[in-house]
């Protein structure tokens, strides 16, 4: 069983229905799909590849080697322990956005900030593209998710786009420790520019953990719980993780396109035959929930967001 692959290219020409029809697939059943031929330049797919390895050799390799995983992995292997870390992840990460205060920005890397600059405007456009074929496949407005992440203001100045760059180093007891826990995302639309040669990423489906295929310079889209919202339940977010792997150096490079924290998010009214499935809330406040129960069962993040 594989995660649905997309030729995005198709969407605009004779077999759109299709497209459309895979689209709406891959969101109701999937929460996962993949897309290929979605307009960004392969060149500067390669550029992004290039200065993120390079940002991890020059500027967190070394860190790495000192961060909480490995000294917490280093003691259970000195205690002959058998408990697996649980609340702690293998992962090198660090967050890119506009907002100076949240953003993480290297500085020693060259090219990167060009470059990923450059990479996020084309990601973004690929993002408001993919929310236009949401609201189309839901019947809503075109341009209603946007604007609804904007705060119901036309345009892109009020939304969230942010950029976690990660990398999932070698593990030497890759079973004792999760390269990224369980979850489902919290936001809206996201967008992960994933390694085309070192596997780790599942989904959970139908019960059972199956692997994202790693195809080169694909674009691999999913929903997270806003999106789940505004549907009313029609689209759902996936619980997702990364495993930890003994050989390798996993590049995962995860784009989303939020709500802006001021935002009102509640299901679309079109959408809302007999029952409202999910409450109204501002962004924010599911923020700060999410932000302690980031890893437990998304449900009663909904219910407390609502007694709030």
């Amino acid at each position: 069983m594989a995660i649905p692959v997309i030729d995005f290219s198709k969407l605009d020409g004779e077999e759109r229905a299709n497209v459309m029809a895979q689209l709406h697939n891959g969101c109701e059943e999937w929460g996962f799909f993949q897309l290929v031929n979605h307009g960004i330049p392969e060149e500067l797919l390669e550029r992004v590849k290039k200065v993120s390895s390079e940002c991890y050799k020059l500027e967190r390799e070394e860190k790495f080697k000192t961060s909480t995983p490995v000294k917490l992995l280093n003691e259970l292997f000195e205690n002959k322990s058998q408990n697996k870390i649980e609340n702690v992840d293998w992962e090198d990460v660090f967050l890119l956005s506009d907002d100076a205060i949240e953003s993480e920005w290297p500085s020693e890397t060259p090219e990167f900030r060009e470059t990923m600059t450059e990479y996020r405007g084309e990601l973004k456009k690929l993002a408001v593209k993919v929310m236009e074929v949401m609201d189309e496949n839901l019947g809503l407005p075109k341009g209603c998710i946007r604007q609804a992440f904007n705060g119901g203001e036309d345009g892109d100045n009020n939304a969230f786009f942010g950029t976690k760059v990660s990398h999932y180093p070698p593990c030497p007891q890759p079973e004792m420790v999760n390269g990224l826990r369980a979850h489902t995302d919290a936001g809206g639309v996201i967008l992960l520019f994933q390694d085309d040669q070192v596997n780790g990423l599942q989904i959970l489906k139908d019960g059972q953990w199956i692997d994202v295929q790693p195809i080169k310079n694909s674009i691999v889209i999913n929903t997270g719980d806003q999106i789940e919202v505004l549907s009313n339940g029609k689209y759902k977010s996936v619980w997702h993780r990364v495993l930890a792997l003994p050989t390798g150096n996993r590049r995962s490079i995860a784009s989303f396109y939020n709500p802006s924290y001021k935002a009102t998010i509640a299901p679309a009214q079109q959408l809302v035959e007999s029952k409202q499935e999910y409450p109204k809330f501002v962004f924010g406040d599911y923020m700060s929930v999410y932000a302690q129960q980031k890893f437990l069962p998304k449900e009663p993040r909904f219910q407390a967001v609502q007694a709030k």
